[in-house]
């Protein structure tokens, strides 16, 4: 399929006047390049804008050093303007585990860096409020949406307030929020001013103490310590998190107030997860599912690239995994499109000019979560449970797998599909009889569909470390499980006549982990034949449970104190375990070994190295105190002694 330029929203003063417009509604300021993408949140924002019947235009990676031309030339909005770091944290997008500068970005064209600024919110929504302070700056986005409370930032190594309070912007819209921008683009027109809208749902916003906290008849309210309490307090900091945490993924949510210096923070509860219809709504938009034409002689947009061909059938994941921020920004609660929207835009795939037939992925943020949710939906409102499948899968949990299994069967059956790939990770633990007690045949027929048909050579899982101590720490199951997860795994690929590696996924550094758990973590993996590839270090990022015990040192739910490695040196020797079959770690891994008092493991892990673990002669007869080659040592030193030509001759 042809497009035109007005295709795409407009970036440019000339587009915009193109579509004869001399003003606009909104203007989205955004970290990333334009991919007009349903996976790429500016996009998905700018086209709800435009169904809203709004004139809308983006302003894709602004210059933020220059004479600031990119944040006039579309002049002003008359509702407000929009801001986004884009599709990641700019600290994570810019930097390593070790704070390292990356040398790429992924949704830059060519993957250049240097085409957004550290904490790009913040200074995208500052600059604007320099230059128009009376518009509204709404943040929105994974940037905004984890620092909408005090939280961890491991790249300055201080606890900072709500990102409301640095970036001056007037309200936060945090999670998936496409009911909440709908509602606050409907009351603005309305001719609501902002500071009069405090009771729209999932947004936040700071309002003087002089002003008092508006008053609600909706929600019940619940006030955590405050950012000052924070600096000084830990362990408040870390006992916010658990209320916080809790408030984020209830049916029925209170309202949540925190002091910040002069002001308070307000954070209204989420809206309802959404229904089908409503996610559906989003994805159905007009998209061309192209980056913008701008970008044609630039290079390729690598994040793009990645998921040109692929198809994602849900928001949400109930794992509620320790390090991870999908559930803190998306929601534990899985909210699944349809068949037919999803069979739609397979069909729009498939018409694109350069596709061969081959989807990249059918997942989400977990492949087989898809339409999983409570039996029992009453009893989910109830609960306030972070993980539905830890310490335990929940009896309430639905994990029946035969709705994914008829989608991938007839995506298998579109005439222009060769193969339809299942590239998103997918959790293995709900696929184990042994851990998963709410089996039923629909997870075998799913393993035979999975292996059999969408499988792209290799199966990514994370089972993420094979100590239990620091699993639990990380809500994640037993690491027997997954032993038997790759038997199962293996006896469903020989059942096919296929051989498709398991490529497990592992982390170093985690709270709870010390370089023991890694060299065990080593030793156990080579055992069952794995030379890892798939690791990363522990990277703290905002509004998870690992990052607030990497800063406090205690657990939000329990205030049990966990060992942390926080140095560089103690970040290294953790990682150093994942590459034990490196030539040039051997002698650093042999040393670390010793260290620890590991020596079983120098053999097993390195394989022919001289050991010292049996008991020596010395140790068993007290009286060989002196080594074999002393005496002789003795008889030299006496020969000196006697020889005329010796310096040590005894005169």
């Amino acid at each position: 399929m042809k497009y035109s330029l007005q295709d795409w929203l407009p970036i440019t003063r000339k587009e915009v006047l193109l579509r004869g417009w001399d003003e606009l509604d909104v203007v989205l300021i955004s970290g990333d390049a334009y991919v007009d993408h349903p996976s790429f949140g500016t996009a998905v924002i700018g086209r709800i804008i435009e169904n809203m019947g709004l004139r809308i235009a983006i302003v894709p990676q602004p210059n933020w050093q220059d004479d600031l031309r990119d944040f006039k030339k579309m002049g002003k909005p008359k509702l407000f303007f929009g801001v986004t770091s884009g599709c990641m944290d700019s600290m994570v997008n810019h930097y390593t585990a070790n704070k390292r500068i990356r040398s790429t970005d992924s949704y830059t064209p060519g993957g250049k860096s240097g085409f957004r600024p550290d904490y790009a919110s913040i200074v995208y929504s500052k600059i604007l409020k320099q230059l128009y302070p009376d518009v509204p700056v709404i943040l929105g986005g994974i940037e905004a949406s984890l620092r909408r409370v005090t939280h961890y930032d491991y790249w300055s190594d201080q606890l900072k307030p709500s990102i409301l309070k640095e970036s001056q912007a007037d309200m936060l819209l945090y999670g998936m929020a496409e009911p909440a921008l709908r509602a606050l683009v409907e009351l603005l027109r309305d001719g609501h001013s902002i500071e009069e809208i405090t009771q729209l749902p999932q947004s936040a916003f700071l309002i003087p103490k002089s002003e008092g906290v508006p008053s609600t008849e909706v929600w019940d309210t619940v006030e955590i310590s405050s950012h000052q309490q924070c600096l000084k307090y830990p362990k408040k900091f870390a006992a916010n998190f658990k209320i916080v945490e809790q408030e984020s993924n209830k049916s029925y949510a209170r309202r949540i107030i925190q002091g910040v210096g002069e002001h308070y923070l307000i954070i209204n509860p989420p809206f309802p997860v959404m229904t089908s219809a409503q996610i559906d709504r989003s994805f159905d938009l007009p998209y061309t599912r192209l980056p913008h034409p701008k970008y044609k002689n630039r290079g390729q947009i690598p994040a793009f690239e990645m998921i040109k061909f692929s198809i994602n059938m849900h928001r949400g994941c109930f794992g509620g995994c320790s390090f991870c921020t999908i559930s803190a920004h998306q929601g534990k609660f899985i909210a699944s499109r349809s068949e037919e929207s999803i069979l739609k835009e397979v069909e729009q795939v498939t018409q694109m000019p350069d596709f061969k037939g081959y989807i990249s992925d059918l997942g989400g943020p977990s492949a087989n979560m898809y339409k999983l949710q409570g039996k029992d939906l009453e009893i989910c409102d109830r609960c306030v449970a972070p993980s539905c499948i830890h310490p335990v899968i929940c009896s309430n949990l639905d994990t029946n797998h035969d709705a994914m299994v008829d989608i991938y069967q007839k995506v298998d059956r579109h005439p222009k599909v060769k193969k339809a790939f299942v590239g998103s990770g997918i959790r293995y633990d709900l696929l184990t009889k042994s851990y998963n007690k709410n089996c039923d045949s629909s997870i075998d027929r799913y393993m035979d569909q999975l292996v059999s048909r969408h499988i792209s050579g290799r199966l990514k899982v994370a089972p993420e470390h094979t100590s239990d101590a620091t699993l639990k720490v990380m809500r994640k199951p037993s690491f027997k499980h997954f032993h038997t997860f790759k038997k199962m795994y293996e006896k469903v690929n020989r059942k096919f006549g296929l051989n498709q590696p398991l490529i497990p996924y592992f982390i170093s550094s985690h709270p709870a982990s010390d370089e023991a758990d890694m060299a065990n973590l080593a030793a156990e993996t080579k055992d069952m034949g794995f030379r890892l590839e798939q690791v990363q270090d522990f990277t703290p990022t905002p509004m998870t449970v690992a990052t607030v015990i990497y800063y406090s040192g205690f657990h939000p739910y329990t205030m049990k104190r966990y060992y942390t490695a926080r140095s560089r040196e103690q970040r290294k020797n953790q990682h150093l375990f994942f590459f034990w079959y490196k030539k040039e770690n051997r002698p650093k891994i042999r040393k670390r070994l010793m260290a620890l008092g590991k020596i079983d493991l120098i053999e097993k892990l390195l394989g022919g190295a001289k050991t010292k673990s049996k008991t020596s002669k010395k140790d068993k007869n007290p009286k060989a105190s002196t080594p074999h080659h002393s005496k002789s040592r003795r008889l030299r030193k006496k020969r000196a002694f006697d020889n005329p030509k010796s310096k040590k001759y005894r005169k």
